[in-house]
């Protein structure tokens, strides 16, 4: 009888180990050159972006969201640029941002962003950020952070996520930093499938199902990404949270981005 409840107190551990192990986070840190950065093409993405409210059913909020990646040399180093345009139903919604990352580990270098018309731009480093003083009309020139450890540009998460080593059952710990805020926390981001996924030209294409939930004041938020095993592309993203849902999903085809081509000279 005594080997038998130790052989069963032997299983029991050995599962629960397993499942532990199964669970293990892996923290993506600067330092371990963990992200795939070969995975990050350049070239122009666009989504669309809508959000759904159950009180308003007939009604639809949209965005085009247009995000523009290119590879450079700055100071002799390689780095990612990547220009962000967002569309709305009027000139008030319209943003636009303008980040610059090394190209070898993603760590920001450079973040600006324009919002309802004001400018805030900030250089970043591994120690901490603080507003660029040279850049004029910068709102923030008097803003400084410093950091206990680097983090990523939480403007940049579709970028980061599509270079996560992303394989069954993995959980990603991030450090992400929203720039001109509070301060860097990390966000749990949780391998827990794949799906088949129909694109909007009529292709299925395997997707990694990555998730994140939160909780402000009680109230839940749940974040779920599509994104390609084949191509790292994130083809759709699922926000649900207590009054309604926030939807993005990438075209297939680009739109013509009137004021890239012919306003902006």
């Amino acid at each position: 009888m005594k080997k038998l409840i130790s052989l069963g107190m032997a299983l029991a551990m050995s599962s629960l180990l397993s499942v532990a192990y199964a669970q293990k986070i892996d923290t993506i840190r600067l330092k371990d050159q963990r992200l795939l950065t070969s995975a990050l093409k350049p070239g122009l993405k666009q989504y669309l972006v809508y959000f759904q409210m159950p009180k308003s059913p007939k009604d639809l909020k949209y965005w085009l969201w247009l995000r523009d990646i290119k590879r450079e040399t700055k100071n002799g180093e390689a780095v990612f640029a990547i220009s962000q345009h967002w569309y709305g139903s009027d000139s008030t919604s319209y943003r636009e941002v303008y980040s610059l990352n090394r190209a070898k580990d993603f760590l920001p270098i450079y973040h600006a962003e324009t919002v309802a018309g004001k400018l805030k731009a900030f250089n970043w480093n591994a120690t901490g950020i603080k507003g660029a003083d040279t850049v004029a009309q910068n709102t923030q020139k008097a803003f400084k952070l410093d950091f206990n450890q680097p983090c990523f540009n939480w403007n940049l998460d579709i970028e980061t996520f599509e270079m996560l080593p992303l394989a069954a059952g993995k959980i990603f710990a991030i450090n992400f930093y929203d720039a001109g805020f509070d301060v860097p926390k990390y966000v749990n981001y949780t391998v827990t499938g794949s799906e088949m996924l129909n694109t909007l030209d009529g292709q299925k294409v395997d997707c990694w199902l990555l998730r994140t939930e939160s909780e402000n004041r009680g109230a839940k938020y749940v974040q779920t990404f599509w994104i390609s095993k084949k191509g790292h592309e994130l083809l759709k993203e699922e926000d649900t949270f207590p009054n309604g849902y926030r939807y993005k999903v990438k075209l297939p085809a680009l739109a013509p981005d009137v004021y890239a081509r012919f306003l902006k000279k």
